[in-house]
């Protein structure tokens, strides 16, 4: 699903990732975990094509990202990779209906589908009474929630979380960790989770460390 040879990337005379492979395969949920400064935002940056890395190739779902313009990037990114931050990031003024259903309009999907689409997602995760709701109406873990959906609306292979129960409480860390598995089982993405939480780190399929730049091992 992601393979990723030789990553290189620098910012000035700062060697943040040093050469960096790896395979993830569909379906695998994998923690990347490290000390600050280990390069672990930078390479999921990187993976979901925020950022270009100095040199090596990342091939997702057997698309060879590394040579693409940025508007084909943009696409891509749109059709294939999903984000969820550890600060929400919802837009105030709309709904978490309308925050949901903004990827799929770029995606070029009609109203009444990207209704059908978001309202589907509320209600596997709880959250159908709150769909005309705007975020400063939501508890943390619903606004987290809502983040979630809006990064599966269009369906994407892979979702890409950074830290993204850091500014939840221990009962909602929990529900967004199990959250994580089940749409795995229920969706069939690929989850690449940037974290520091060592409860979430232990459940998923496989963590990789990160330290200075390399990948010091995986368990």
């Amino acid at each position: 699903m992601i393979d990723i040879t030789n990553v290189k990337k620098s910012f000035g005379s700062l060697n943040v990732l040093k050469g960096i492979s790896l395979h993830i395969d569909k379906g695998e949920v994998v923690s990347i975990v490290g000390p600050s400064g280990a390069g672990k935002t930078t390479l999921l940056q990187i993976i979901g094509t925020l950022d270009k890395a100095d040199e090596g190739t990342i091939c997702i779902d057997g698309v060879d990202i590394s040579s693409m313009s940025k508007n084909k990037l943009s696409e891509f990114r749109n059709q294939h990779i999903g984000f969820v931050f550890q600060f929400h990031q919802l837009l105030p003024e709309f709904t978490a209906m309308e925050n949901i259903m903004i990827p799929a309009f770029i995606a070029g999907m009609s109203q009444s589908e990207a209704k059908k689409r978001a309202m589907e997602l509320l209600t596997f995760m709880g959250l159908a009474d709150r769909a005309s709701h705007k975020p400063n109406e939501l508890s943390g873990g619903e606004k987290q929630r809502v983040a979630v959906a809006r990064a599966l609306v269009n369906n994407p292979a892979v979702i890409l979380a950074d830290e993204p129960s850091g500014s939840l409480d221990t009962k909602n860390k929990a529900e967004l960790h199990q959250l994580f598995f089940d749409l795995r089982n229920r969706f069939g993405q690929t989850f690449v989770i940037v974290t520091h939480d060592e409860s979430l780190a232990k459940i998923t399929d496989r963590t990789i460390h990160l330290r200075d730049g390399l990948i010091e091992g995986t368990e």
